[in-house]
């Protein structure tokens, strides 16, 4: 009976893991940008986390837990990437009140799936991972938090320079410097909240003021808007190779279930 009962569990437990397996490969996707290599990512997860059920407790989140092993993995596979976005070049544009991109071609590369794939592999996978998560996944910055073992004022400055990354990257060949007017707010002070602008999470004087600022700067609003837009469409983007097929859906649920068998 005792047997039974285990080996009941542990179907039961490999069917929930199952059932994951699609928001588990869109992000891989998103993350390592290689279809095999999302595939193995998600298998591997599976494997493990079946290898390891004991170690979670039902009252916990499986589909956090997951993720947690998830991360790991993918962020093992796209760790060494070259041509990364520097992220004391970003800061220091973005600090540079002369600087601006041009929003239109921004957003028009955006609509192109290869310009913004290229543009988030140019990030550094820990920005990358942050700003998928966030944008084109919807997690919460806690739920980052949780995920990645980093602290949620961490979370908030890797989406906030990873956000920025993106623009740079699409943007790049189409930078260019531009006088600035006088201001209420500064161009350095504006770039550095408007993140958390983006989030609804500005106090009402802040708010005030950056939109004060944006009302009348000449370099910041085009930035906004790129920043608004890889935002909206990362969110609104459905990559059809993010999509598992029926295939690749079986041949993950059969290993879940292999797993499970060998585990019991």
């Amino acid at each position: 009976m005792g047997s039974a009962t285990l080996e009941t569990r542990d179907e039961e437990f490999a069917r929930r893991v199952a059932r994951e397996i699609d928001g588990l490969y869109r992000y891989a996707h998103w993350l390592i940008g290689n279809e095999a290599e999302a595939e193995d990512a998600v298998g591997d997860t599976i494997v493990r986390a079946l290898e390891r059920r004991d170690q979670f407790r039902d009252e916990a989140s499986l589909r956090a837990w997951l993720r947690q092993i998830l991360y790991h993995r993918a962020i093992d596979r796209a760790r060494h990437r070259a041509h990364e976005v520097s992220v004391a070049e970003v800061e220091r544009d973005w600090g540079d009140e002369r600087f601006s991109v041009d929003a239109t071609a921004v957003l028009e590369r955006l609509e192109t799936r290869a310009e913004l794939v290229d543009a988030l592999a140019h990030l550094p996978v820990h920005y990358r991972a942050v700003v998928v998560a966030h944008d084109a996944e919807g997690w919460t910055s806690a739920e980052i938090a949780d995920v990645t073992g980093i602290s949620l004022a961490a979370v908030k400055q890797r989406l906030r320079r990873g956000r920025m990354m993106v623009v740079n990257a699409l943007a790049s060949g189409e930078e260019r410097r531009m006088a600035n007017r006088e201001v209420v707010m500064s161009c350095v002070d504006a770039r550095a909240r408007v993140s958390d602008y983006l989030d609804d999470e500005l106090s009402a004087d802040e708010r005030r003021l950056l939109e004060a600022h944006l009302a009348h700067c000449v370099t910041c609003p085009p930035l906004y808007a790129s920043l608004v837009g890889v935002r909206d469409l990362l969110g609104d983007w459905h990559d059809p190779d993010s999509v598992i097929d029926d295939a690749m859906r079986q041949r993950l649920v059969q290993r879940a279930a292999s797993a499970s068998h060998e585990g019991g």
